[in-house]
C-alpha cells in the first residue's frame, strides 16, 4: 500500500512540475523587481475628499499582495500613475413619482503605466467600474464606502490584469 502512495506522490510530483511556471494569482513572470504607485490626484468636476488617497493605497496593496514585486517611492522598474478624471452619481430608474429609484455612482480613472525593463508594455488608458444604490439612499457614510470599495477593487483588479497578468 505504500508503494502505491509513494508511486501516486512521484508521479503528481513529475505530472505537475511539466506544467512550468503558474502561480494563482494570474501574474506571468516579469523581469521587474520594484514598483512605484505615485499619488493619483482627484481632477474630476465634483471631489469627494480622501478618494484619491484610497486608490493609490489600493491599487499598492493589491500589487504587494499578488506580487513578489518590492514597492518604492521612486525608480521602480514599473510606475503607476494617473488621475481620477470622473466621479458622478447619475439616476437610473424612475419611480411613478419621477424620483430615482436606483443611482449610479461612477469612477473613471486614468492610468499611465511605465515598465522601464520592456517599453512595449507602456500605456495611457482609462478604466471606469460603477456602484448601484437605492434612490434613497445618499451617496454618503456606508453607501459610500460600500461603493468606493467595490468600484476600486474591480478597477485596480483590472489595472493588475492588464499590466501584470497580460489578460
Amino acid at each position: 500500500m505504500k508503494k502505491i502512495y509513494s508511486l501516486f506522490a512521484f508521479l503528481s510530483l513529475f505530472m505537475l512540475s511539466g506544467c512550468g511556471i503558474y502561480n494563482f494569482t494570474g501574474a506571468k513572470p516579469i523581469d521587474a523587481k520594484t514598483f512605484q504607485v505615485n499619488f493619483f490626484h482627484n481632477n474630476a468636476d465634483l471631489v469627494e475628499p480622501g478618494i484619491d488617497r484610497d486608490f493609490t493605497l489600493t491599487l499598492q496593496d493589491l500589487i504587494m499582495n499578488q506580487t513578489n514585486l518590492n514597492l518604492v517611492s521612486n525608480g521602480g522598474d514599473l510606475v503607476y500613475e494617473g488621475e481620477i478624471i470622473d466621479y458622478r452619481t447619475t439616476p437610473m430608474e424612475a419611480t411613478a413619482n419621477q424620483e430615482a429609484a436606483k443611482n449610479r455612482l461612477t469612477i473613471r480613472i486614468n492610468v499611465r503605466f511605465t515598465n522601464k525593463k520592456k517599453e512595449t508594455d507602456d500605456f495611457e488608458r482609462a478604466f471606469e467600474f460603477y456602484y448601484d444604490f437605492d434612490g434613497q439612499a445618499l451617496p454618503s457614510g456606508s453607501v459610500l464606502n460600500d461603493a468606493i470599495k467595490t468600484i476600486y477593487e474591480r478597477i485596480t483588479q483590472d489595472i493588475f490584469n492588464e499590466t501584470l497578468a497580460k489578460w
